[in-house]
């Protein structure tokens, strides 16, 4: 809401200047959103009359006019603008004059001496348009500074009320909550009673009490609809943003904006007897001010007579029974409408008005009366006319019940962290006008029928708040006893294993966690996803069960911008139906870590030949980051993965997950190119690792044996390997596998595995009995249990 300071001054004029105004509004909850001077600094401007105007000699466009400008001699000024005439009176800067930092001074425009400047509204930073000199009226006392003549000295302040302050949306709001901060006595309007002349009134018929319990209504013959907008009037309407249009219609708009009741005025001559309010007929229609012919629906309140349709309730009034020029007499309406009768209606039919935006937030339900004999007062007082008694139909069950609150002090204390007396609370509810008794050490508050929004015991603890100021509520560090907490050894964070992985050059993403639903079927196998009741977008309505799609989506987007080298890792929170046993809610949420490689290997260099990242390459980094603990491959399938360039991820014999090379169904279908390298693991297993150990460097030599066997084309190095192990004697320090091999002199579907296998002992050289006695045993181990035979 937009309003000039002037105005809300009128009504109550603290000691404070305009910036610390509007820091107290702030911290009171009015949040000043803009605030700006009405006018650009300027000063030594005054009321000038144009006395002559002739054509320049030397310029067809200039204009060489004598001023009037209260000096007590003319002055000559050179003028281009094209609506300088002579008996108009306008803006005069005089030599001397600061212009926002542009000086006037005496000069000769082609020739002739200029000893001024006449100005525009623009130049004035009155507008931002204009085209020609600013007209002021013809009573405007010549000589008179303009500031003051325009009451230029003002600040526009725009601010931005939450929903629930529907009472601050007019200037007396405003007013009474200054005036309740600051304790400066308020001013209202006055809305004394109107005298009635006439008797002739308009039958109320409230069909839909639900919507409107209360509807008022006053006949005002013999206006003249075609007087003139005082100057004062029109002036505090621009400043609230409001165009003038006509007497009547700008003293409807000044009193909504004065004291936030919307109003409407029918022209009576154009009613047919009694005004109901009703919800429409089937098919109904009504063509409202702005030329909009809308069809209501069945829940759209309306104001009508006994033949037709006038005005969309608390939205805006019809086209066929408005006010013009040629009004005489009118029908004067204020009504209190239900917020949810009205909320919404308006954007419905693509529009909104002020009416309505006061409405559906909650209008003063017994502030119709007093806004319908301030109106009228007003238009007796510009156009005339004859008003008739007040005509207010009330249903006082369907009125909003404004029920007592009880707060208790030591809520108060408790909330609020500081010690208020119950006297200085009691004169906080006295300054905001609420009905307050006490009772003991409680209040019982009755909230005013303006204030929606005191409801319950919270809503006055947050009065008090913002009264006693929230700049004045001490900040108090909270205290308590700070120990170091043990952080075992064994147990690493996320960010350490964030570091890891950074380390082995990805860069880390954050993608969504609600997903296509086909990522689901492509990546995870899932046709049953974890569905969202509300997804941001249709596009992502299903919770992810893997981190492979949002990791592939990356690799798409970068390689539509031609990077050719991708390495990006996730960790985040995957969402999946529960097996029976699991967490409640039927959802298992686990944290997992997945990591993607496309591309070359290694950044392009003349060092070494470029070649494509493979399994062996990402394997390699996963059991960095998982040393010192060993991780076991097992081959297996997976949805994203190639069948045959895949496997599972054990740890102490537990799958923690998937490693293998992307499925080229999904390389071709998400346009990747070459087939990236992908695994996915749960990060529970990367937080724990085994604490260090010191172990004896031995001073005595290692003995190194090789041994190559001979197994079956399908049997998987990583069995043959543990086997191997779990027989190998404490001498062996390890058992390495160097080389495959398959070819001349091995059989068909038979390779060759060979190990290394490294002996040493701490205390002593090991003797070739010994040496020999192990690779006995391993060889045996191997033909008679793992199917292997020693390659001749």
């Amino acid at each position: 809401m937009q309003f000039s300071e002037l105005w809300l001054r009128s009504f109550v004029s603290p000691d404070l200047d305009s910036d610390a105004l509007g820091h107290l509004l702030t911290m009171a909850g009015l949040e000043v959103e803009e605030q700006d001077g009405l006018a650009a600094v300027f000063s030594k401007v005054v009321v000038a009359q144009i006395v002559e105007a002739e054509k320049h000699p030397n310029a067809d466009k200039l204009r060489v006019c004598k001023v009037d400008a209260g000096q007590g001699e003319l002055l000559q000024i050179v003028c281009g603008a094209p609506n300088a005439a002579a008996g108009i009176r306008i803006p005069c800067a005089l030599v001397g004059a600061d212009l926002a930092g542009f000086g006037i001074k005496a000069a000769k425009l082609r020739g002739v001496e200029s000893f001024g400047m006449l100005c525009s509204a623009k130049e004035l930073g009155i507008s931002e348009e204009s085209s020609g000199l600013l007209i002021l009226p013809e009573d405007a006392p010549v000589g008179t500074d303009l500031r003051e003549y325009l009451a230029l000295n003002d600040t526009l302040f725009t601010i931005k009320l939450t929903p629930n302050r529907a009472d601050c949306l007019s200037l007396t709001g405003i007013a009474r909550e200054v005036a309740a901060l600051t304790g400066s006595p308020l001013s209202q309007p006055a809305c004394d009673p109107v005298a009635a002349t006439h008797s002739d009134i308009r039958a109320i018929v409230l069909d839909a009490p639900d919507a409107c319990p209360r509807y008022s209504g006053r006949i005002i013959r013999g206006v003249d609809a075609k007087a003139p907008t005082p100057e004062w009037m029109k002036q505090r309407l621009a400043r609230s943003g409001v165009r003038s249009i006509s007497a009547l219609v700008d003293v409807t708009n000044y009193v909504m904006l004065e004291l936030g009741q919307p109003l409407h005025a029918f022209d009576e001559a154009k009613l047919n007897g009694a005004i109901h309010v009703r919800f429409p007929a089937a098919g109904e229609q009504l063509l409202l001010l702005n030329g909009q012919t809308v069809t209501p629906a069945a829940d759209i309140l309306l104001i009508a007579d006994e033949s037709r349709a006038l005005a969309l309730a608390g939205v805006m009034g019809g086209e066929d029974s408005g006010i013009t020029l040629d009004t005489t007499d009118l029908f004067l309406e204020s009504a209190f409408f239900a917020p949810d009768a009205i909320a919404g209606r308006a954007r419905a039919h693509g529009f909104s008005s002020d009416a309505s935006y006061r409405f559906e937030r909650g209008v003063d339900f017994a502030l119709a009366t007093k806004a319908i004999e301030r109106a009228t007062r007003l238009i007796l007082d510009i156009c005339g006319g004859q008003p008739g008694p007040v005509v207010e139909a009330v249903e006082p069950g369907k009125l909003p019940a404004r029920s007592p609150i009880r707060l208790r002090a030591a809520r108060v204390r408790r909330v609020l962290g500081i010690a208020l007396s119950a006297d200085a609370v009691a004169e906080m509810f006295v300054r905001l006008s609420l009905d307050v008794v006490r009772d003991g050490e409680d209040f019982i508050v009755t909230p005013p029928s303006y204030r929606f929004d005191l409801e319950i015991e919270e809503d006055l603890i947050e009065e008090i708040a913002r009264l006693h100021g929230y700049d004045n509520i001490p900040v108090l560090a909270p205290r308590g006893p700070i120990s170091m907490l043990p952080r075992p050894e064994s147990q690493r964070d996320a960010m350490f294993v964030r570091r890891l992985v950074a380390g082995r050059e990805f860069q880390e993403v954050i993608n969504f966690a609600f997903v296509e639903e086909a990522w689901e079927k492509d990546f995870a196998g899932s046709t049953d996803p974890v569905r969202l009741a509300n997804p941001i977008a249709s596009q992502m309505s299903v919770m992810r069960s893997t981190l492979i799609g949002g990791l592939v989506a990356n690799l798409a987007t970068n390689r539509k911008r031609q990077t050719s080298r991708v390495r990006v890792f996730e960790i985040g929170r995957c969402f999946t139906r529960s097996p029976s046993g699991q967490p409640v809610d039927g959802f298992h949420q686990p944290i997992r870590l997945a990591a993607l490689a496309g591309g070359l290997a290694r950044p392009e260099q003349w060092g070494e030949a470029g070649r494509s990242v493979d399994f062996f390459d990402l394997k390699a980094d996963l059991e960095a980051l998982l040393f010192p603990r060993v991780a076991e491959f097992e081959r297996a399938v997976h949805p994203a993965l190639h069948p045959g360039r895949s496997a599972q991820i054990l740890l102490d014999g537990k799958c923690i997950g998937f490693i293998g090379e992307l499925h080229p169904v999904w390389v071709q279908r998400y346009e990747l190119g070459a087939a990236p390298v992908v695994f996915e693991i749960e990060l529970e297993a990367l937080l724990e690792t085994v604490t260090p150990a010191y172990r004896e460097v031995s001073r005595f030599p290692a003995v190194t044996r090789d041994l190559a066997l001979v197994v079956d084309q399908d049997a998987a190095a990583a069995q043959i390997l543990k086997g191997l192990q779990s027989v190998a004697p404490a001498i062996v320090q390890r058992i390495e596998l160097f080389d495959q091999y398959q070819g001349k002199g091995i059989e068909q579907n038979r390779k060759s595995l060979a190990f290394r296998v490294v002996m040493q002992e701490t205390q002593r050289t090991l003797e070739d009995a010994e040496v020999d006695a192990v690779m006995t045993a391993l060889t045996r181990h191997a033909e008679e249990n793992l199917g292997a035979k020693l390659r001749a």
